[in-house]
């Protein structure tokens, strides 16, 4: 029996229970892992409270993203052993798969042997943020050295893993964020550029930075009305990657805008890079190298124990992280 973490219907954080369930043994193909540190993710938020891209199918777990090690494993799986230290990636659907929990069973796909010297905190913290930032940013956006990218929610995981990419390729790393409360967290976390967009003019500022031509890529979670405005601040043939629906407004598409500049408006999700095997195999390497050289290095926010994932979420929905909400796990 272990202890994991369930909903029985949809809504807000208070859903959620911890309930003693019998995991069972990992069938062929899939791993049995002792989770030692769950990442905590915007998706699995809009999963509980039924705005995600797919509805759960109750009762439902929740969580793609963890760190802890091998259990068991189950038939025809190669490459790891009981008491590896692994991390699990989000490479599947949680109607199929929950990592909130002391003990689960994962696709031996989505599973990988954790980077030596990181902490199991910092290891949950990494492959959603840095996969998802990889797959728009360089292996989609093809960025290069000096090319302007503007970052809006920049202070969330996925943002901070952006910003640092960003300056990793040698390009110029603009984050957009509401306020000017985070301007000072964000220019530390190696930002080159900050723009609180209720304060100032976006589309002002990104011309003064980039002399008149604009941003050739921009990394948008959010979508809604500010996209016009996004649209206006980029480069001819520029490409704006819509990789989230965080405003619950009507997002428009920028027709004219569109039209002028020969815009590229991409729908994006970490699974198309995920599913491939060659262009994963380029991430890790990509992340492992960042990790090892130290320009990539996860932000923690804030760590809540298990028995704490309501105000856990609670505090995740407030957007007053900066930074990787981690849950830990005490065995």
């Amino acid at each position: 029996m272990a202890r994991v973490v369930r909903f029985h219907e949809t809504g807000g954080p208070e859903v959620m229970q911890v309930e003693d369930l019998d995991v069972g043994e990992p069938g062929a193909g899939e791993i049995r892992v002792n989770i030692e540190t769950i990442g905590l993710n915007r998706a699995e938020a809009m999963f509980r409270s039924g705005q995600y891209l797919e509805q759960p199918k109750l009762p439902a777990r929740l969580g793609c993203e963890a760190a802890g090690t091998v259990d068991m494993v189950g038939q025809d799986v190669q490459g790891f052993r009981p008491g590896d230290a692994v991390c699990v990636m989000p490479a599947f659907s949680m109607n199929d798969y929950g990592v909130y929990a002391e003990q689960a069973i994962v696709p031996a796909a989505a599973v990988v042997q954790r980077p030596d010297g990181l902490s199991a905190i910092d290891a949950a913290a990494i492959w959603m943020a840095y996969l998802t930032a990889y797959g728009a940013l360089i292996d989609i956006g093809g960025l290069a050295s000096g090319e302007a990218v503007i970052i809006p929610a920049a202070s969330s995981s996925v943002g901070l893993a952006a910003i640092q990419i960003v300056n990793r390729v040698g390009a110029v790393s603009i984050a957009a964020t509401r306020t000017n409360a985070k301007r000072a967290a964000l220019l530390n976390a190696g930002a080159v550029h900050v723009i609180a967009i209720e304060e100032q003019d976006l589309v002002t500022e990104v011309m003064h930075i980039t002399t008149n031509r604009g941003a050739r890529v921009v990394f948008d979670p959010v979508g809604g009305p500010q996209v016009e405005k996004l649209a206006q601040a980029m480069a001819h043939q520029g490409i704006l990657f819509e990789y989230g629906a965080l405003s619950p407004e009507p997002t428009p598409f920028p027709l004219i805008l569109a039209i002028q500049k020969s815009l590229t408006l991409r729908g994006y999700l970490v699974f198309e890079l995920i599913g491939n095997r060659q262009r994963l195999e380029s991430a890790h390497d990509f992340v492992t190298r960042g990790l090892d050289d130290g320009t990539l290095k996860p932000t923690i926010a804030k760590t809540f124990d298990l028995d704490q994932i309501v105000d856990a979420h609670r505090y995740m929905e407030s957007n007053e992280q900066f930074g990787k909400i981690v849950v830990t796990i005490m065995h």
